[in-house]
């Protein structure tokens, strides 16, 4: 039986040995986990995340997704089973929106608390719930046809 250090050696040689084909140098990276969305449109869009982190609520954004590309808003192993989604087309003013509100501002932001969003100086936002069933990665893929309508189950 090989130790736990020869293992390592023999894995680390592997990647080396297949980073080096043809004279081309492959770079090779491990699979990454993350919460990522990917902007189907052809206008940039802005996106805000909400999330429970421990026992409090905090939201966040805005992230800019250029047109159709992705972008990861949580990067690494997914540590909620639940995350709420709100999204603006930049250029044609469209949305994607649900049911849970949370709070969001009209400038960059990172807000704890979902409770007395005006009080505050936030504004009140309608995000749609993704359960990601505990899964370590999630991908939302925002389109034009599931623009300005409630999402209840977005697409993985």
């Amino acid at each position: 039986m090989f130790s736990a250090k020869l293992k390592k050696i023999f894995a680390t040689m592997l990647v080396f040995a297949s980073a080096f084909t043809a004279n081309n140098f492959i770079i090779i990276s491990p699979a990454k986990a993350d919460f990522r969305i990917c902007n189907d449109t052809k206008s940039l869009v802005g996106a805000a995340l909400g999330y429970k982190e421990g026992e409090k609520w905090l939201s966040e954004g805005w992230f800019q997704i250029p047109a159709e590309t992705c972008s990861s808003l949580v990067e690494g192993d997914l540590n909620s089973r639940f995350y709420y989604v709100y999204a603006e087309d930049a250029d044609k003013g469209g949305q994607w929106r649900g049911d849970v509100f949370l709070c969001t501002n009209e400038r960059e932001f990172k807000i704890e608390g979902v409770i007395d969003c005006f009080k505050r100086g936030h504004i009140k936002t309608g995000f749609f719930e993704i359960d990601t069933s505990n899964r370590a990665n999630w991908m939302v893929r925002l389109t034009e046809e599931t623009q300005n309508q409630s999402q209840t189950q977005p697409q993985q």
